[in-house]
């Protein structure tokens, strides 16, 4: 896949395209329905095949003050968009002064002038211009101008139509395995593993610590069965915890797995996972986060979690249940 950063980085002319639009955090199932119609009509037609998203989330941009965290990292939705097989995606950097082109410039100076689109395919609440004026309706119109196609996707979804909202509603509730329902695949943090106070060590439960610039959505505090992946591929079962710690009064929320079933009893220090880029799988939340009195109930705590965890990944326990819509 061709990775374009701003239209700039276009060989012109370009070829001829199918292209879709949008901001496709967490590349949900309702995205990847928009973007397997590209992939397939941009083979049935032979186009170019071209996902256009913006960096960094517009909300981010026009409501600082109201605080969004992005289901996934720019680098993590390259990627997934990538495994829709799009030919290329075309990140704009978002800025005010961006916003402010009308809708008729964006067409022009993005779909028309940068991506020669042939066929434009979106979903039924696609907005774009200055002040989201533009939507599928002006893009038929400014179409038939430019000689373009436009094909609409209707809402996606089983309960209820999927989207960006609803996985991260789920995730901050630490509804893991109902966010996977949605998109599609395990949530995933990823990042490099740092040195950490070495307590789950002392109590015979060692964890590979995530450094704090962490890609990807945190789930709410808790622990959780996962997968944990190494930098070099290898997928091993873990209980991961999520939180700040509060039996021992810690207030930065960490993100620890516990590899509880390593190959011929080996140990973190036999991977070497430190300064790994390491991600973790969000399978199932097993319980919140609670405080301890005493280090012993800890430990029982964690041969339960150990074990709970166990039972989800080795499939004697459920691990996805369908996802119910919200009250």
């Amino acid at each position: 896949m061709q990775y374009w950063a701003g239209t700039a980085a276009i060989s012109q002319p370009s070829p001829p395209s199918v292209v879709t639009l949008g901001n496709f955090d967490g590349v949900h199932r309702g995205h990847r329905a928009v973007l397997k119609l590209v992939d397939d009509t941009a083979k049935q037609h032979d186009l170019q095949s071209v996902a256009v998203t913006f960096d960094p989330h517009p909300r981010l941009v026009h409501l600082p003050e109201e605080p969004l965290v992005p289901i996934v990292s720019l680098p993590q939705k390259i990627r997934l968009l990538e495994s829709c097989n799009v030919d290329a995606t075309l990140v704009i950097h978002y800025t005010l002064d961006f916003a402010t082109q009308t809708a008729e410039d964006f067409v022009d100076n993005i779909l028309v002038d940068a991506l020669n689109a042939q066929i434009v395919v979106v979903g039924t609440d696609t907005r774009f211009g200055a002040g989201n004026t533009g939507d599928i309706n002006t893009l038929r119109k400014l179409g038939k101008v430019h000689n373009f196609d436009v094909v609409q996707v209707d809402d996606v979804g089983e309960t209820e139509r999927w989207s960006s909202t609803w996985v991260r509603d789920t995730l901050e509730a630490g509804k893991v395995a109902q966010a996977s329902r949605i998109l599609g695949r395990y949530h995933t943090v990823e990042g490099e593993i740092v040195h950490g106070h070495a307590r789950g060590r002392e109590l015979g439960f060692p964890t590979a610590n995530f450094a704090s610039d962490s890609q990807g959505m945190i789930p709410a505090d808790g622990v959780y069965a996962g997968w944990f992946t190494d930098q070099h591929g290898n997928q091993l079962p873990a209980a991961i915890s999520v939180g700040s710690n509060p039996t021992f009064n810690d207030v930065v929320r960490t993100v620890e797995a516990h590899i509880f079933d390593r190959p011929d009893g080996e140990t973190l220090e036999d991977f070497n996972l430190y300064g790994q880029h390491c991600a973790v799988e969000f399978v199932a939340r097993i319980r919140g986060m609670k405080a301890f009195t005493g280090i012993d109930d800890l430990v029982e705590q964690m041969d339960n979690d150990v074990r709970q965890a166990g039972d989800i990944l080795s499939g004697k326990a459920p691990e996805i249940d369908a996802p119910q819509p919200r009250s």
